[in-house]
């Protein structure tokens, strides 16, 4: 399993609402789910000089693959436009 986390800055609300009510079904098509999102309410330390964001995702992949296919799919392609409008967006996978 491979955990995907965005960390988002977010530059345009009503893009960005477009862009959640569009992303999750990319990220289904692709055998993952959506586990939790939120907004940012601390940040105690910040040693590694991570710039401001607003919002965190975090999607859940059954295999490593998975999310790599989902990230360069037609579907999850064509939200890049509105994703760059939304947001700016740091994206990193974890494995156990």
């Amino acid at each position: 399993m491979i955990k995907v986390i965005g960390l988002i800055k977010i530059l345009d609300a009503s893009a960005f609402d477009t862009y959640r009510g569009q992303v999750a079904e990319t990220v289904e098509r692709y055998r993952g789910t959506v586990e939790f999102r939120g907004k940012k309410s601390l940040m105690p330390w910040n040693e590694l000089g991570i710039g401001e964001f607003d919002a965190f995702v975090e999607l859940s992949f059954p295999e490593r693959e998975d999310a790599e296919r989902w990230a360069q799919s037609p579907e999850y392609t064509r939200l890049l436009v509105v994703r760059a409008q939304a947001m700016a967006l740091t994206l990193f996978g974890i494995e156990p």
